[in-house]
């Protein structure tokens, strides 16, 4: 199985933690898309951080997002693991939920990629994605 695991932050100012961190380790936000990017965003999430990927120390990478519901002052962490290949994708967030909850089901997502959430019995969020 090839895959990518990435670490990702589910933040209560993405934006904020983002700079944080480039101040504190060097680096650069490679790219960032906010809810407002997509069609029929609501007012009130339309400056929220979707997906915004972060390079520090050296070319490591985050991802972050904006909460959408309260996490403590720390945030909350999940893993994202991407794959080349849907299948593999699929297999992976079946093998992920089977204990689990499945929180978003992994389908095709406006941005062009397959996309899913999974907790697994460990109480461990898995964003699935695969691009390509």
């Amino acid at each position: 199985m090839n895959a990518k695991l990435t670490p990702y932050i589910i933040s209560t100012d993405a934006k904020r933690q983002a700079e944080f961190y480039i101040q504190a380790l060097g680096g650069e936000v490679k790219s960032l898309m906010t809810h407002g990017q997509l069609p029929g965003a609501a007012e009130e999430i339309k400056d929220k951080v979707m997906h915004m990927v972060l390079s520090v120390a050296g070319g490591n990478v985050l991802f972050l997002s904006d909460a959408f519901t309260p996490v403590g002052k720390e945030g909350s962490l999940a893993f994202g693991l991407a794959f080349d290949d849907v299948e593999t994708a699929r297999q992976a967030y079946a093998n992920l939920a089977e204990g689990g909850t499945q929180i978003y089901p992994l389908d095709l997502q406006p941005w062009g990629a397959h996309y899913g959430e999974v907790v697994d019995i460990f109480g461990i969020k898995w964003m699935i994605v695969q691009q390509g």
